[in-house]
């Protein structure tokens, strides 16, 4: 091995990282957002086989008055065919990029809601014994919250991402 030691990267803010995205954004050619009915419409054309592609560049390479017609040369049309197969590179590795984003968001949505039900869990058996009946009123809310997101069907309550709720046991008298 060589002496050279790698850094490793400091972790990046999620602001930074959409501060980062739009001034990426901004230096795109051509970056726009399409309708959908706008997308339908170019999908055929946008999906013509490679080998129609380059068989009519070849026509424009090889006719003057396609040529004038197009309004490019059989050079620029393969320039312009090169470029759209390296954008094509530059999707991938986004949507690559937008998995791995997505998995690490549910992996910490999953820590948080694990510990959220840990912590429902522990506190319902402490609350048992007396010296820990000021959780009471904490096991409560979350009771009733767990039913509340349960009865809207999981629907993200405000100030929080809810996931699967625990179902509430009875509470055991106190001795």
């Amino acid at each position: 091995m060589s002496g050279i030691q790698s850094t490793p990267n400091p972790p990046i803010t999620p602001d930074e990282v959409v501060q980062q995205l739009r001034a990426l954004r901004e230096q795109i050619p051509e970056f726009v957002v399409l309708p959908r009915s706008d997308t339908a419409s170019m999908t055929r054309a946008a999906s013509v086989g490679g080998a129609f592609v380059q068989a009519s560049i070849n026509a424009v390479g090889a006719s003057d008055a396609l040529r004038v017609a197009v309004g490019k040369t059989a050079e620029e049309l393969r320039q312009e065919t090169e470029l759209a197969a390296r954008w094509g590179a530059v999707v991938d590795e986004l949507d690559a990029l937008r998995a791995g984003a997505s998995a690490a968001a549910t992996v910490r949505r999953h820590r948080i809601g694990l510990t959220a039900l840990q912590t429902y869990r522990m506190s319902q058996q402490l609350v048992r014994t007396k010296e820990h009946a000021h959780l009471l009123p904490h096991v409560e809310v979350m009771r009733r919250r767990a039913k509340l997101t349960k009865r809207r069907g999981n629907q993200p309550q405000p100030g929080g991402e809810s996931g699967p709720q625990p179902e509430p046991l009875a509470p055991m008298k106190q001795p």
